[in-house]
């Protein structure tokens, strides 16, 4: 099978943002919890810019009805057309 890179617009941590999480002071567990929060953050940015909305407008709603949106396209159209690539 092949697995084709994620476009940059959909890569979550850049190669710069890992390195710096990598040299952080911290504990395993917690570069993880930091590299998903920098992931999140950016996700929830991109998800505020479809509902033409601040991120701090965004419901709990909002990020639901993305998420079946955005799983509803990988399942009619593919993975390729959607947005999370997983």
């Amino acid at each position: 099978m092949d697995v084709q890179p994620q476009q940059p617009s959909t890569q979550f941590l850049t190669l710069e943002e890992s390195a710096k999480v990598d040299a952080a002071l911290l504990s395993s567990p917690e570069k993880f919890l930091t590299r998903l929060t920098i992931s999140s953050l950016k996700l929830l940015k991109y998800i505020a810019q479809e509902y033409d909305v601040a991120v701090e407008d965004l419901t709990a709603q909002h990020v639901i009805a993305w998420f079946e949106k955005d799983s509803k396209i990988r399942r009619e159209q593919g993975i390729e057309a959607s947005y999370l690539k997983w």
